[in-house]
């Protein structure tokens, strides 16, 4: 009975990712594109009307594997 708990559980595991990995859509960015940066560690600050939002950034370059450099319009930095 134990056993069939186990492999019960470990069916449903795999069934639920691959529901989810089916839905992942992979962002193509480019540069000259305008983009919001989110903050995920705003969470030390208090405040609820605080955005955990920046922005807009201009993306400078893109990188292999995901990495994107931004480069602020403002200050060109």
């Amino acid at each position: 009975m134990r056993s069939q708990a186990y492999e019960s559980s470990k069916l449903y595991k795999e069934k639920v990712k691959n529901y989810h990995d089916k839905r992942i859509l992979n962002k193509d960015f480019k540069p000259g594109q305008m983009v919001l940066l989110f903050n995920s560690r705003l969470k030390l600050f208090s405040g609820k009307l605080k955005s955990k939002w920046s922005g807009p950034f201009k993306i400078h370059e893109v990188k292999p594997y995901g990495v994107v450099v931004l480069e602020d319009p403002i200050s060109k930095d």
